[in-house]
């Protein structure tokens, strides 16, 4: 993949990271139903991953700020965008 930096690194925890903000912003440039749901769902898929690398990578205090971080969005979107 061009631009992905190699799993396993913290470059790769910063590209995740910052792939989630991305489809986060998204959000609110999408319609509603499926394109919503898919940046929605791409949000919590790069975050759960990066909060899998950051534990693997030992930084437990990066992992519970992600893990913070979804909790949030998931509390935003249900607010925001209600079924």
């Amino acid at each position: 993949m061009d631009g992905v930096p190699s799993d396993g690194t913290v470059n790769r925890l910063r590209w995740l990271e910052a792939q989630a903000e991305q489809a986060y912003s998204a959000m609110y440039e999408a319609q509603p139903g499926s394109e919503l749901a898919a940046r929605y769902s791409d949000t919590k898929e790069f975050l759960h991953d990066a909060i899998g690398l950051a534990r693997r990578l030992g930084q437990n205090e990066e992992a519970e700020r992600l893990s913070r971080r979804l909790a949030e969005i998931k509390v935003v979107f249900r607010r925001q965008f209600p079924a």
